[in-house]
């Protein structure tokens, strides 16, 4: 029996598309592209996962790539990524509903110390995992998803029993990780109200 429900955060509680993150501070739509991928380029975003780059290593990285006159708009994408999150469409509303339901929640994600340090300060991400029993973030740690150390460090800091836990990721790479340390998986495809029907509230 399910008691455990485990959340990844990008793109399961949060939007996550580096066009959208940039668009507040971008009007145009191909300014807007350009450095949409260089901002969000993995060459970054991987070590920033496992906590080995920091904040001003990627700003030098992406103010050597841009035209100087866009330097001063990449750094300020990039400050502001956190506070510029949306949330994904009725994913709150089934945190809530699950919560009632005496269910544990957790989240697990691959995500920065940056945002580990500054996710309070934006209202409706802290409002979301002040319910929830337990966060394991990446970059702190220093251990990423698909690893079974990640896994099994959620399971031993908090006392679960794999099989009483269900894991929803946006990433099959990360839900087989899962399943390799004994834990249920459901591979979140955007849509909310499907993953309610799954649950079962």
């Amino acid at each position: 029996m399910i008691k455990n429900y485990i959340f990844d955060f990008g793109n399961v509680l949060a939007e996550f598309e580096p066009e959208k993150l940039t668009a507040p501070f971008v009007s145009d739509e191909k300014t807007r592209g350009y450095l949409s991928e260089i901002i969000f380029d993995r060459i970054y975003w991987d070590r920033l996962d496992d906590g080995t780059i920091t904040d001003g290593e990627i700003k030098a990285g992406i103010s050597s790539r841009v035209p100087a006159e866009l330097v001063d708009t990449a750094c300020k994408v990039y400050d502001n990524w956190v506070n510029s999150l949306t949330p994904v469409k009725g994913m709150a509303e089934l945190v809530s509903d699950l919560r009632k339901g005496n269910n544990k929640l957790f989240l697990l994600s691959n995500i920065s110390v940056g945002f580990a340090d500054t996710y309070n300060n934006v209202d409706w991400i802290r409002e979301l995992l002040k319910g929830f029993d337990g966060l394991v973030l990446s970059g702190p740690i220093g251990i990423t998803k698909p690893s079974a150390d990640i896994f099994n460090h959620l399971l031993e800091k908090y006392g679960l029993n794999a099989d009483e836990c269900l894991f929803i990721d946006d990433s099959l790479k990360n839900i087989e990780g899962a399943k390799a340390c004994g834990i249920h998986g459901y591979l979140f495809d955007g849509d909310a109200y499907k993953l309610r029907a799954f649950v079962g509230v």
